[in-house]
């Protein structure tokens, strides 16, 4: 895989995470397609991921985001975008909590992390490695 494989959707709605998941898995055809040769691992992160980002884009701000993936040779670029420009909540959460974890789990499965403000909103952005 010499070029980067990137995929652009907007998305909204109540299928918004399945949305996600399918796009992620999209990418990663296109890819096998193009020769290139991805770890499953990282196929697995980063449907969990971008299916988390899409939820919350879409829970908290306003019902409607845009989902743009790169896989690079180094690994996959994932950002949310959404209207709000208020930054994730991480929750402090226990053993009986509904929710709440998501900001957690997706900070462990990727090796950045990292929100972006700008005029109409914020990014969400998460890079997951190619070598896990």
């Amino acid at each position: 895989m010499a070029a980067p494989i990137r995929r652009h959707c907007d998305i909204h709605g109540p299928y918004a995470a399945a949305r996600a998941r399918a796009e992620v898995h999209r990418l990663f055809q296109e890819a096998l397609l193009a020769g290139g040769l991805v770890e499953q691992a990282v196929e697995d992160d980063a449907v969990l991921v971008a299916s988390e980002l899409v939820g919350n884009a879409v829970r908290h701000a306003g019902g409607v985001c845009s989902l743009d993936l790169s896989l690079e040779p180094d690994g996959l670029d994932i950002d949310v975008s959404d209207s709000s420009p208020e930054p994730p909540r991480p929750r402090v959460t226990d053993t009986t909590s509904e929710g709440g974890r998501g900001w957690g789990i997706v900070a462990r499965l990727t090796s950045e992390l990292s929100v972006h403000g700008n005029e109409r909103g914020k990014t969400v952005h998460a890079h997951i490695d190619q070598a896990h």
